[in-house]
């Protein structure tokens, strides 16, 4: 993904499932399009994540900042 919505949360006191679903939803309205691949930084990733959407699929990356969350549309390989 090169292109995507990067949302700063600093709500700790809830679930990240439910952080990255607000993030989804106001990418989803914004743009029109649901994110397809989220990026969170691998200290934000707990055991196990609830409320995550399920079209969605979560990624870690040492790039990106704790507390942000970028979300968008992943490329598909040229065939």
């Amino acid at each position: 993904m090169n292109v995507g919505m990067l949302w700063l949360d600093g709500d700790t006191g809830k679930d990240i499932g439910v952080r990255i679903a607000r993030a989804a939803d106001y990418y989803r309205r914004k743009y029109g399009v649901s994110p397809t691949t989220c990026f969170i930084h691998p200290s934000m990733l707990s055991a196990e994540v609830q409320g995550l959407p399920a079209d969605l699929r979560l990624r870690t990356s040492k790039s990106i900042l704790r507390h942000h969350i970028w979300v968008g549309v992943e490329e598909r390989a040229a065939v």
